[in-house]
């Protein structure tokens, strides 16, 4: 190969490399610094907990059957997969007795990636959270947005449900967990355990969707999918039907969040083990650990 071609190749190399500088740069305070989406086609890119969104869009403030909670967030900004399955399940809401739609939580900033506070998940677009609260109106303004606070739906004792989950929450949720476009659901555990009792024993295949997880009283988290065709999209493993091997999770490791998980069995003092490495924080990313796509996302216009 003659020198001037070479030279030119490695130049080329040189200028299409990030900066080093930019690659240790904090994620979550770059992508926090995003107003808006970047200019590309939709894509998802890398894993619901360490990626980025290109083309993401705004869930507009208030829709039909809908408003999007907290605006000084500005996290109501989702893959057009995400914004057309609030809508439909919105409007699903809206049909049952004492709802008029949803609100909605937090979906992912706009150009995604890791955040300044809160979720480590959130990050590729694909992600709701739909708030516990039925509303009863869909003309709240931005302060009242910021105010109201959702309605938690677990008991105090964390084992059951208590006066505030009815039957239109089961009916949402079969609904969303019904949804093709659905990966997963993430609720309280008492949520999955009430389910289990009052489910239909012909009717329960979409509970495998459902997954008992710490936390999620105020609201449930929605996981979608990774678009088909998006190549740059890391879907979640194991898989739901992995995990539930044809089940519906009404079984005995359902239990345990509310036994062992509240109560862990006293065990005989033994040998200290030496500890496993703890998972980075998302709020450490550097940029070098997202994947490099998000380089271009992040530097578009």
């Amino acid at each position: 190969m003659k020198r001037p071609v070479v030279i030119g190749l490695i130049a080329l190399l040189l200028a299409s490399a990030p900066s080093v500088s930019v690659a240790q740069a904090k994620a979550n305070q770059l992508f926090g610094a995003k107003s808006t989406g970047s200019p590309h086609k939709p894509q998802a890119i890398g894993s619901y907990a360490k990626g980025c969104g290109a083309g993401l869009v705004e869930l507009p403030e208030t829709g039909p059957t809908w408003q999007a909670m907290r605006l000084s967030r500005n996290r109501n900004w989702g893959h057009p997969d995400a914004i057309a399955f609030i809508q439909r399940l919105s409007a699903f809401a809206a049909g049952q007795r004492g709802w008029q739609g949803l609100y909605i939580g937090d979906i992912s900033q706009p150009r995604g990636g890791p955040m300044l506070s809160g979720h480590q998940s959130h990050q590729i677009g694909l992600d709701i959270d739909v708030w516990m609260l039925p509303p009863k109106s869909l003309r709240l303004n931005r302060s009242q947005r910021e105010n109201i606070s959702s309605i938690s739906v677990r008991s105090q004792d964390q084992r059951s449900v208590n006066g505030n989950w009815t039957p239109q929450h089961a009916a949402i949720l079969k609904q969303a967990a019904r949804d093709p476009s659905v990966d997963r659901l993430f609720v309280t555990a008492p949520v999955k355990i009430e389910l289990c009792k009052t489910a239909r024993r012909s009717d329960r295949d979409w509970m495998q969707k459902i997954r008992p997880l710490y936390g999620h009283n105020y609201h449930f988290h929605v996981r979608l999918k990774c678009p088909k065709g998006n190549r740059g999209c890391a879907t979640q493993t194991p898989s739901v039907a992995e995990l539930s091997k044809g089940g519906n999770g009404c079984d005995d490791t359902l239990r345990w969040w509310v036994t062992d998980y509240l109560n862990p069995p006293k065990t005989k003092p033994q040998t200290p083990a030496k500890p496993a490495p703890q998972k980075r924080n998302s709020r450490n990313y550097v940029m070098a650990d997202l994947p490099q796509a998000c380089q271009t996302v992040l530097a578009a216009p």
